[in-house]
């Protein structure tokens, strides 16, 4: 008999995602080892029992004290793995919009001072606790949308002390926050203003100085690179990312997002992790990917929120045989913190299935950032999922105003039952 010290019951269905390869890619995307009609026994944080609710009197035992906790005929999914954001910066960019509907470029904007510097500048002169206090409430609403890990980079002081300054600041809101926090380092996001004269310089501070020390005190599990032209070339980017690598630093990159400038052919080229963005990715880049195994992290609503016409070429990469992730890109020039919204974007404006989309919001990005057990609601694994007041995991991708009822990570709610 299997002990438990809470349990889920009275769900209309539970996706497990639990079967197969990891990551997923094709017709495997589609699979979600759903339940019906079914359970969720947990004890001590981790997932012991899901299954049938008729198999549950004879094979689970409520340990003294257990909460039980009734999903009213909703769906249980595995928490969400946001696999791409610049979560944790201060102030924000709206008074750019109006330059964006206009019609003015990520460059244009950057050129008048505006764009990824303005937030640099921001940044580094918040204070901690105004940081902490900032991202913080992002990621609450973040869980309270059903996430429970989040990939957060660095990227917004673009010097050797705010860099490591922001990855601490990273590592501290997942204390705070109760979220598991996969940190990235980031500080190839631009060339910072008092370099600008010599990038090189800046490149070489990276490699030499910044990315030894964060690797030494290890800050973060990953080294990306904003590959595109105007921030970093190819041989920089590979510069930056060999170094990283031969210090057991994974390997990400933001891969052709405004034109193919060879950033996907570089990840496939080193073996990274995930290449991410890929809006200007050529089809036989997108089919590098695939035979690298590189996972592609897809943002879908970032090309709506730069009102370009491109869309997320989301169903291209499946087809071309890429394991695709998702993640919302939430940083002061994509402000989206919810998950379901993403998915509902990968479904209307990059063409998945409804369960290719779920696949991606959970395991596929789990993989993405270097977290196998999470992703999937299976015995042994961390008890991190949620609920969601509809009958079907169809209703995912569908409907774009999903919230949930109950939101636990490891078994613990942090969203109010």
């Amino acid at each position: 008999m299997i002990r438990a010290d809470l349990l889920v019951d009275e769900l209309a269905e539970v996706a497990t995602l639990a079967d197969g390869a990891v990551p997923r890619r094709g017709p495997a995307m589609g699979e979600l080892g759903l339940v019906p009609s079914a359970a969720i026994a947990v004890d001590r944080g981790r997932v012991v029992w899901v299954g049938p609710r008729r198999r549950l009197a004879r094979e689970v035992r409520l340990r003294p004290g257990a909460r039980r906790l009734s999903g009213a005929g909703g769906t249980a999914v595995p928490g969400f793995v946001d696999a791409h954001t610049h979560v944790l910066f201060a102030g924000d960019r709206a008074a750019e919009l109006p330059l964006k509907v206009a019609g003015a470029s990520y460059r244009e904007i950057a050129r008048r001072g505006g764009g990824l510097l303005a937030t640099v500048r921001a940044t580094r002169r918040a204070s901690d606790a105004a940081l902490l206090e900032q991202s913080g409430a992002r990621l609450a609403r973040m869980a309270a949308a059903g996430t429970t890990t989040v990939e957060v980079k660095s990227g917004y002081a673009l010097e050797h002390a705010g860099e490591l300054r922001l990855l601490r600041l990273a590592r501290a809101l997942g204390r705070r926050s109760g979220l598991r926090i996969v940190p990235t380092y980031l500080g190839a996001h631009a060339v910072p203003p008092e370099h600008a004269r010599s990038p090189d310089r800046y490149v070489r501070e990276i490699v030499t100085r910044t990315l030894p020390e964060v690797a030494r005190r290890r800050l973060a599990r990953f080294c990306d690179v904003f590959c595109e032209p105007g921030f970093f070339s190819v041989a920089e980017s590979e510069r930056i990312l060999r170094a990283a690598g031969r210090l057991g630093l994974g390997l990400k990159l933001h891969a052709d997002e405004f034109v193919a400038s060879g950033g996907a052919r570089l990840a496939a080229r080193l073996g990274a992790t995930s290449a991410d963005h890929l809006l200007a990715a050529r089809p036989a880049d997108r089919r590098l990917l695939g035979r690298a195994g590189v996972t592609a992290v897809v943002l879908p609503l970032t090309a709506f929120a730069s009102t370009t016409a491109r869309r997320s070429p989301a169903r291209e990469l499946v087809d071309a045989g890429a394991a695709v992730a998702l993640g919302t890109d939430c940083s002061p020039n994509t402000w989206v913190e919810e998950m379901p919204g993403v998915l509902a974007a990968a479904v209307h404006a990059g063409r998945l299935s409804p369960a290719e989309a779920l696949t991606a919001a959970t395991v596929n990005a789990a993989h993405a950032v270097g977290v196998e057990e999470a992703g999937t609601i299976s015995a042994g694994r961390p008890a991190d999922f949620s609920v969601f007041p509809v009958p079907s995991s169809s209703a995912f991708g569908y409907r774009f105003d999903l919230r949930p009822s109950l939101v636990f990570r490891q078994g613990k709610p942090i969203s109010p039952p």
